[in-house]
C-alpha cells in the first residue's frame, strides 16, 4: 500500500464523498475512485459502502483508517527527523486555516528578511486540531487560537481578536448592532468532529453545549450559514461574503491570536520563531 494511495483512501473516509475528496485533493474523481478501487482490491474486502448520497466505511475500512492515519502521520515525522539529521536548517509552521491574516504576512516578510537560510514548510491545519499537529510532532511551532489544552504545550499570546455571530444577511437577528448568546439558544450551531479538543469545542460554543452540522473548515462553516441558516461564531474584522453578515456578541470572551510549541523544545529556531511573531504582530 503506497502512502498516496492511503492519502486518498483517508481524504474519502473524512469526506464521506469521492466527489469532495477528490477537490481536497485536487484531482479529478475518475483515476480517485481507480485508486480506492485498487486498494480494495489488495486489502481483499470493501472499504466502503456506496450510496447516491455518499459512501460510509465498512468495518474494514473503519479498521484501515486508524491505521492509515499513523502511517501517515509516522511518515512525516520521519521526514521531519532526516532533514534535521541532514543538517538543513528548516522550521515546520502550523497554521489554523486562516492564511488570510494579516499578522500572518507581515511575520512571513519580516521572517524572510531576518532568516534567509532557514526553510519553512507551512502545515494548514482544519478546525479540528487547533494545535496545528503540535502533539503529534507534525509541526514545530504552530500560529493558532486560543483557547484549547495547554497541557504539555508552552502559549504566547500574540492579539486579542473580540468575536461575533455569523448570519445570514436576512436573518433577523442580522441588522442588530450587537447580541447576546441567550439570544441565539434555539439556533442550530457548527460542531467540530468527534474527538476535538474539548476546551476548543466548549468556547465556539458559546460556552454550553449545542447540536448542528459537523464542520471541519473556515468555508464549510460559510456555507452551512448560506445554506442551512446555521450559526457560529468567528473573529470580527474579517471579510465576509456578502450574504453573510457579522454581528458583535457582548457576552462572549475575546478570540487570542497564539504562537504555540511543545512545552521544553530548545529548538533555536522556535525561539527566534517566537521573538520574530510577536514582533510582527504588535499594532
Amino acid at each position: 500500500m503506497e502512502l498516496r494511495t492511503l492519502r486518498y483512501f483517508v481524504a474519502v473516509a473524512e469526506e464521506r464523498h469521492f466527489g469532495r475528496a477528490a477537490a481536497r485533493l485536487h484531482m479529478s474523481q475518475p483515476p480517485l475512485s481507480r485508486a480506492i478501487k485498487q486498494l480494495e482490491a489488495e486489502a481483499g474486502a470493501l472499504l466502503f459502502s456506496r450510496s447516491s448520497t455518499g459512501v460510509a466505511l465498512t468495518p474494514v475500512g473503519t479498521v484501515l483508517l486508524d491505521e492509515a492515519r499513523a502511517l501517515l502521520d509516522h511518515a512525516d515525522r520521519v521526514r521531519v527527523r532526516v532533514r534535521a539529521a541532514a543538517g538543513v536548517a528548516s522550521l515546520t509552521v502550523g497554521i489554523l486555516g486562516d492564511g488570510a491574516d494579516p499578522g500572518v504576512s507581515r511575520l512571513a516578510a519580516v521572517y524572510r528578511r531576518s532568516h534567509p537560510g532557514v526553510g519553512i514548510r507551512v502545515r494548514d491545519a482544519d478546525l479540528s486540531d487547533p494545535t496545528c499537529g503540535l502533539r503529534a510532532g507534525l509541526v514545530d511551532v504552530a500560529l493558532t487560537r486560543a483557547p484549547f489544552d495547554e497541557t504539555a504545550l508552552t502559549v504566547r499570546a500574540l492579539r486579542t481578536d473580540p468575536v461575533g455571530v455569523v448570519l445570514r444577511a436576512d436573518d433577523p437577528l442580522a441588522g442588530r448592532d450587537q447580541l447576546r448568546l441567550a439570544e441565539l439558544d434555539d439556533r442550530r450551531w457548527f460542531q467540530f468532529p468527534q474527538g476535538t479538543d474539548s476546551v476548543w469545542q466548549s468556547y465556539w460554543n458559546g460556552g454550553r453545549p449545542r447540536e448542528g452540522p459537523t464542520v471541519r473548515a473556515v468555508q464549510e462553516c460559510l456555507q452551512a450559514v448560506l445554506w442551512n441558516g446555521t450559526v457560529g461564531l468567528a473573529p470580527l474584522g474579517h471579510d465576509l461574503p456578502a450574504d453573510l453578515a457579522v454581528v458583535p456578541l457582548t457576552d462572549m470572551e475575546p478570540s487570542r491570536v497564539v504562537v504555540a510549541w511543545n512545552r521544553g523544545d530548545t529548538n533555536p529556531l522556535i525561539r527566534s520563531f517566537v521573538r520574530t511573531a510577536t514582533a510582527a504582530y504588535l499594532p
